[in-house]
C-alpha cells in the first residue's frame, strides 16, 4: 500500500490533514504532512520529506504538493522515481480520493487522485433570469 505525503506552504499541509481526518478519522497512518515555512530552502524541504518517507516505511508513496514550480513541488520532484510519484495542485477532492484508493497500486492511485482533483473543480455560476434587466 502506498503512503501519502502532502507538502505545501505552511499551514496548508496541516490544515488539509485536519480536513482529511475530519472525513477519514483513521487516515493518520497513510498521510504524512510537511508544512513549508518561508525560510526553508528546497534542499531543506527535500531532506525533511525524505525523513518523513523513511519514517513512514512505505515502499511506495504519492506526494501531493500545492503549486507546480514552487518550493514544495521543486523539492518533491527530487524525490520522484519508480516508487514515488508527485502530483501538484492539491485540493480537498484530490486528497479525499487519494485516501479512498490508497490500497491501489501507485500508478492507479496517482491517476485516481488526479481525476478526483480535476472533477472536484466546478465553476458555479448564478443562473440568469432572462426576464430581468441588466
Amino acid at each position: 500500500m502506498p503512503g501519502l505525503l502532502l507538502i505545501a506552504h505552511a499551514p496548508l499541509a496541516s490544515a488539509m490533514k485536519a480536513v482529511a481526518e475530519h472525513t477519514f478519522p483513521n487516515c493518520a497512518p497513510q498521510l504524512a504532512v510537511l508544512d513549508v515555512s518561508p525560510e526553508m530552502s528546497a534542499e531543506a524541504v527535500e531532506a525533511a520529506a525524505r525523513a518523513l518517507l523513511d519514517k513512514a516505511g512505505h515502499v511506495e508513496a504519492l506526494v501531493l504538493t500545492d503549486v507546480f514550480g514552487a518550493t514544495p513541488c521543486n523539492a518533491a520532484m527530487r524525490l520522484q522515481g519508480p516508487h514515488v510519484r508527485v502530483l501538484s495542485g492539491v485540493n480537498v477532492p484530490m486528497l479525499w480520493r487519494s485516501l479512498c484508493y490508497v490500497n491501489e497500486p501507485l500508478a492507479d492511485l496517482a491517476d485516481r487522485a488526479a481525476q478526483g482533483g480535476l472533477r472536484g473543480i466546478m465553476l458555479n455560476e448564478i443562473p440568469v433570469n432572462p426576464c430581468s434587466k441588466p
